[in-house]
This record gives C-alpha cells, sequence and structure tokens, in this order.
C-alpha cells in the first residue's frame, strides 16, 4: 500500500538534504519519481541543499494541480513510482488533499518535506493539513541548535536584524549565518525560551558585548 508520508523540522535540519537522498535511493533501485517544490533558496525549478546539493524540480504555485499533473502524465504513458514535495509547508490544503488521493488512488508513495511552522509560532497551512492526513509524521533526527546550544523548536524572522512577530507569512529572506553580513530580511533558529524573549544571535552577542547577563533565568 502506498503511503503519505510527512517528513518535518526546522529550518537547517536538513529537510531538503533528505528529500535528495530518499530520490537517489528511490532512484538507485531503478524507480521513477517526480520532485516537486516551492519556493527554493536556488530559484525557480530547483531543490537545493545548504551542503551545496541540487537537482531539477517542477515548481509548485498555488494554482498547481498535482492530481492533473500525475493523471496526464500517467494518462500519456508516463511512469510515476513515487513524489518527492519539499517546501510542503508553502502548498494549499487542496494540494496537500491532492498528494493524499494521489497515494490513496493511485498507490504512488508521496514523501513531503516541510516545516510546521512559522516566524510567529502559527501552522502553515501546507503542514497543517499533512498532520491532519499523512499515514505517518516523521521528526527529523539532526536537531538544529539555538545560539545558546539548546534544540531549536522555532523560527524565527529578522529585519535589519531585529527579530519580529508581525507581517506577511511567507516572505523571501537568508539565513542569518555567523561570520556573513546580517540579511535584510533574516531567517534563525531560537529554543522556546529565546523565541518568546526575541533574544537572537546578534541580541545576545549585543548583551554580551555590554556586559549585562544573559536571560537565562525563568
Amino acid at each position: 500500500m502506498a503511503s503519505l508520508l510527512f517528513f518535518t523540522g526546522t529550518m537547517d535540519s536538513g529537510k531538503s538534504t533528505l528529500a535528495l537522498q530518499t530520490n537517489h535511493n528511490h532512484a538507485a533501485r531503478g524507480r521513477v519519481g517526480r520532485i516537486f517544490t516551492s519556493q527554493d533558496r536556488a530559484g525557480d525549478g530547483r531543490l537545493s541543499s545548504r551542503l551545496g546539493l541540487s537537482t531539477e524540480a517542477i515548481e509548485v504555485d498555488p494554482t498547481f494541480d498535482f492530481w492533473e499533473y500525475v493523471v496526464s502524465s500517467l494518462t500519456a504513458g508516463g511512469r510515476i513510482d513515487y513524489v518527492i514535495a519539499d517546501e510542503a509547508q508553502f502548498y494549499t490544503t487542496a494540494q496537500v488533499e491532492a498528494l493524499a488521493r494521489i497515494a490513496d488512488e493511485l498507490q504512488i508513495d508521496v514523501f513531503a518535506f516541510g516545516i510546521l511552522t512559522d516566524f510567529r509560532t502559527r501552522l502553515f497551512e501546507g503542514s497543517a493539513r499533512l498532520v491532519e492526513l499523512a499515514d505517518r509524521i516523521q521528526p527529523l533526527q539532526v536537531e538544529a541548535l539555538c545560539w545558546c546550544g539548546k534544540r531549536a523548536t522555532h523560527n524565527a524572522r529578522t529585519e535589519n536584524g531585529v527579530m519580529v512577530t508581525e507581517g506577511d507569512q511567507i516572505v523571501v529572506g537568508d539565513v542569518d549565518e555567523p561570520g556573513f553580513p546580517t540579511p535584510n530580511i533574516g531567517y534563525e533558529v531560537l529554543c522556546r525560551q529565546h523565541h518568546r524573549r526575541r533574544m537572537t544571535t546578534a541580541r545576545a552577542r549585543a548583551v554580551t558585548t555590554l556586559n549585562d547577563p544573559l536571560p537565562f533565568g525563568s
């Protein structure tokens, strides 16, 4: 029986790397798949990881119809044994429901990868529906870390280095990395405590520079 599987974790937990590895493992066994993604850092029509690996993919915008695409491909004589669906948090409810239908009615395995919550700690539409429909939800084993060393559980957005908790749910930005210029719109993973306190890496450094104690207490 085909399954709809949802692999999830914060940013920097290796979701896209696992998507690429999953595709490689199945393709190496002679299976034929289709790779989909949405708003990947490498641009339209690419699935990429921060390790430098990438491959061509089919871009999913809000109007894309998974069911129509797969049925049309099969009707035209194509072969599809599995589907890789990366950045699934950006998918619509209807698109996730189509992926479930593909698994159930066409017996095609669907492997979805995505972030659960946005920078406001609220579920993405696609992720929420995947939680409701997936046969299995698999948290990624590679844990992203907050600047304090604890397991990162929340995604934070920064504007010019300052954490924000309001704004559009989806805004393209880059990951704020130590040793690199601070992006205008950036993203960072934090533990819950430091997300609540809006204590990003940049702010923690500023506090340390001022010789003030960091707010590790409750």
